[in-house]
């Protein structure tokens, strides 16, 4: 059976909660393979909304296990206060399984994250201020906190002791914040232990064992490609990779598992935080697009900036996912646009470049070449299938289609649960 991955083809929030929802009531295992808290997912069931920020989206299905695998970021305190919220609308979270390998955000890893922030000032990445980026510098510098670590009080000592000896210098002599007392992070941190205990698994040999059992599993991406620490916009990226490729190594299930990456696309293009757009807009067409497609991060709050589609990064996700198909979500939202401009290419010191510029100051100087295609003024909510939609709105998703580079197997064309037309079956 396959092994499908489901990842941010933009910048993300195109809907990835959304499309995992759709598919969780047909797998057996929704695994989340990288980020932590700065993510969010909206998923919409009849008039229920739920907004997701480190729970896998198949949390909400109830015959699908939720896994949080070895590649993310947990903040215990975060975690349980989901579940719990979760819990009190009637939702089952006893199926959830926390990898041990995962690695755990302390308070220092919040605190590092917002003065570092504070500190570079108009230089600012523009994080969420979660500690995921200072909790993913540990794991790489072998000094982090794992899950597992929890059930060690020694070791986690002793980690935690060591991890401040750099940190209080910094915040004390650098950042001119008061130090943090070790004993007191050791005693926050185990007072988490015995409320994650019956979740914590080998989710490795899990995951394996239920592919080998012909299980369907579906890794669950928490940001977009473009957000990627190798593959994104650098410096302006999360810190870990989002990427087809980090389905495997935050999760432990091999490549050649795989069957299927499938990438979900926005009919349009947002982002959240710092770093190049080159179709950001700043008129009323871009107000417009925040309005109507209520652009505001799930987890974060903001404001996202809002654009025309950028068909160079849909080739371009494309081509570093191995991408075989597309999720396309929010078309309704251009519903009464007379014409979509649509970005095809970019213009570089004069000259046309139809790929993505391997150059940070290419890209941040790229100015898009948009064809303009004609819109439609029809509702498309009730939708069913493909000839249900206008002439034109058909016609908007074939030309994505072809400058992207992979066939749009699904369409979402409103926000709820069953507001959704499949093309093709995804399993």
């Amino acid at each position: 059976m396959p092994a499908l991955v489901l990842l941010g083809a933009q910048w993300g929030d195109e809907g990835k909660g959304k499309a995992t929802d759709l598919l969780g009531g047909s797998v057996d295992y929704v695994v989340r393979y990288q980020g932590g808290n700065n993510a969010g997912h909206t998923v919409v069931v009849g008039d229920q909304k739920y907004a997701l920020h480190l729970l896998p989206s198949g949390i909400l299905s109830p015959t699908c296990t939720p896994v949080i695998g070895n590649g993310v970021v947990v903040d215990p305190s975060v975690l349980l206060s989901e579940l719990s919220g979760l819990n009190e609308r009637g939702v089952d979270t006893s199926k959830l399984l926390i990898s041990g390998n995962a690695h755990i955000i302390t308070p220092y890893h919040v605190s590092m994250d917002k003065v570092a922030e504070r500190f570079l000032g108009k230089r600012k990445i523009g994080t969420t201020g979660r500690g995921i980026g200072p909790t993913y510098a540990d794991k790489i510098n072998r000094v982090g906190i794992r899950v597992q670590d929890l059930y060690d009080e020694s070791i986690l000592t002793q980690k935690v002791e060591a991890a401040l000896e750099v940190k209080n210098q910094m915040l004390t002599k650098l950042y001119n914040r008061r130090a943090i007392a070790a004993d007191q992070v050791v005693e926050e941190l185990l007072g988490y232990a015995e409320q994650l205990r019956p979740y914590v698994a080998d989710t490795v040999l899990v995951l394996n064992q239920a592919l080998e059992d012909d299980k369907v599993v579906l890794f669950e991406g928490g940001q977009g490609t473009l957000l990627d620490i190798d593959h994104g916009t650098y410096p302006f990226v999360t810190s870990s990779n989002p990427t087809a490729g980090g389905a495997c190594t935050g999760s432990g299930v091999g490549p050649t598992k795989i069957s299927r990456v499938i990438g979900i696309l926005k009919a349009y293009t947002t982002r959240v935080g710092a770093g190049p757009f080159p179709t950001e807009l700043f008129d009323e067409d871009g107000e417009a697009l925040r309005r109507i497609g209520g652009e505001r991060g799930v987890t974060t709050g903001r404001d996202r900036r809002c654009g025309w589609f950028d068909a160079v990064i849909a080739r371009y996700a494309t081509r570093v996912n191995g991408l075989t198909d597309f999720f396309l979500t929010k078309l309704d939202v251009l519903t009464g646009w007379e014409q979509i401009p649509v970005c095809v290419a970019y213009e570089i010191d004069g000259k046309r470049v139809e790929e993505l510029p391997y150059s940070q100051s290419d890209f941040h100087h790229a100015k898009p070449i948009y064809e303009t295609l004609p819109g439609w003024s029809e509702d498309i909510t009730k939708a069913k299938s493909f000839s249900d939609l206008p002439k034109n709105a058909q016609n908007y998703v074939k030309a994505l289609e072809e400058m992207s580079g992979a066939p749009i197997s699904a369409i979402g064309v409103g926000p709820g649960r069953d507001e959704t037309i499949e093309i093709n079956s995804f399993l």
